[in-house]
């Protein structure tokens, strides 16, 4: 059986034979998932920090007002996590992603035509509302902004986390952590590609993001499926018939149990202070005396380390509570934040960098620990929010579920930079709000300790 002859939607024959030739095709959807999470790049802050800079010079936009419009943007755009859920349900993961991935390529070839002359003749041609150039222009931007936001970063990333809560039960965690490795890399090979293009306009650098996403359309069309019963095939790739369909807690169900807030607010914790601290990353380093190119190493370490914590998380979440699991990442994390005001320059290493630019990094060996507890926080709470949903829920309303946390993240995600820039402003350093950041990483360490949590596996067997 080839792959275009793969069951679509809505059909469910099941042929056992070509099913256990078919065993692989689950991890296919971990392939595809991450990829469609990759996709995400152009509505991320990392994916448009790539043409801040030219696209403020070309635009003649001032910081504050380009803030703004991501700000908002980003708030507003969280609201699409909720319908995205809704209709993941109805109209499976297949169409959902086909068509989102085909809207976020749309948007982000039109946006590459934002220019001054364009908003312009929109002032001309709304003459009739008195509306500036300046203001055409803004809204304009406003609306790109906003629709990469809400496709990318928050529906987008639903559907890819739902690619997989529905195609995995029992390997779940071992799915979820090649997922969060495979995303990491397309990532990195992401920055990688807009660091060669570092010479280029931003309309260009944002035309190749576009055609990308556009040639990513048929390859999802071709491989992805909505669920495995579609396919003739049980969770994880079993071969077993499996004629019920998944079961799990609904929306509200899910809502009511003190898990849900506990796992989706120590994650969108995570968030806040993963944006926060990685947009400051620079500065604050630079108040703890530490050199200017530090924040580079620092954010190169952590990856790393994130990426191996990745695997390390996948398998403990096999043989350990998921809670307590969360618990330690969260310690970790209060630990690392507490400390972090501590740490003092001394012994430095440095590595001069020629290609593809040249800069000179800088590494204090005291920041090891930092950059391993991070970095290990990271990469194990990530995991664990991508296991948990379906972990604990199960699979019938996992779309549903993910979009509601999803939002949570995005949400935090937007405050998470304001908190410490008014911490700076206020209090003249980032300590205070460092502080603060760590107690409440430590009160849900505790909270994820004590939380019960409710087990898909038992639904099921109450169910049958």
């Amino acid at each position: 059986m080839s792959v275009s002859s793969l069951p679509a939607t809505g059909s469910s024959p099941v042929v056992r034979a070509a099913s256990v030739s078919l065993r692989w095709f689950a991890w296919v959807q971990v392939v595809m998932a991450a990829l469609a999470m990759v996709a995400t790049l152009p509505g991320r802050t990392h994916g448009l920090g790539m043409i801040t800079e030219r696209l403020l010079k070309d635009l003649q936009l001032d910081r504050v007002t380009y803030a703004s419009i991501n700000l908002w943007a980003t708030l507003l755009g969280a609201a699409f996590c909720l319908p995205i859920g809704y209709l993941i349900e109805r109209v499976g993961v297949r169409l959902m992603l086909t068509g989102v991935v085909a809207a976020l390529a749309a948007v982000v070839l039109l946006m590459c035509g934002i220019s001054l002359p364009l908003a312009e003749r929109l002032s001309a041609g709304l003459s009739l509302f008195r509306l500036a150039p300046t203001t055409c222009l803004i809204a304009i931007l406003f609306v790109a902004v906003l629709l990469t936001r809400g496709l990318g970063q928050s529906a987008l990333s639903v559907v890819s986390l739902a690619m997989v809560g529905k195609w995995f039960e029992r390997r779940l965690s071992v799915a979820m952590a090649l997922f969060s490795v495979l995303v990491s890399v397309g990532f990195m090979l992401g920055f990688g590609a807009g660091l060669a293009l570092a010479k280029w306009t931003w309309n260009e650098v944002w035309g190749v993001l576009g055609l990308s996403l556009v040639a990513v359309v048929p390859l999802v069309w071709l491989l992805v499926r909505d669920t495995p019963e579609a396919c003739g095939l049980s969770a994880d790739g079993s071969a077993e018939e499996k004629t019920a369909p998944p079961v799990g807690l609904t929306l509200q169900q899910a809502l009511s149990t003190p898990a849900f807030w506990i796992f989706g607010l120590a994650s969108s914790l995570y968030g806040l202070i993963a944006s926060g601290v990685s947009l400051f990353n620079q500065s604050i380093l630079t108040e703890r005396g530490f050199d200017s190119t530090t924040f580079l190493s620092v954010a190169m370490g952590t990856t790393f380390v994130a990426m191996a914590s990745n695997f390390l998380g996948g398998w403990i979440i096999a043989r350990w509570s998921i809670g307590r699991l969360m618990a330690v990442a969260m310690l970790v994390q209060a630990l690392a934040l507490a400390a972090l005001p501590y740490l003092q320059p001394g012994t430095v290493w440095g590595l001069a960098m020629t290609s593809p630019v040249s800069v000179r990094l800088s590494f204090y060996p005291q920041l090891i620990p930092y950059v391993l507890a991070m970095g290990m926080s990271g990469g194990i709470v990530t995991v664990v929010f991508f296991t948990i949903w379906g972990h604990a829920y199960g699979r019938r309303h996992l779309g549903k579920i993910q979009g509601a946390a999803q939002m949570l993240t995005v949400l935090a995600s937007a405050v998470g930079p304001l908190l410490l820039a008014a911490s700076k402003d206020y209090a003249g350093s980032y300590v205070p709000m460092l502080y603060a950041l760590a107690g409440f990483s430590a009160l849900f360490g505790v909270a994820a300790w004590l939380v019960p949590v409710p087990r898909a596996s038992m639904i099921k067997q109450e169910s049958e």
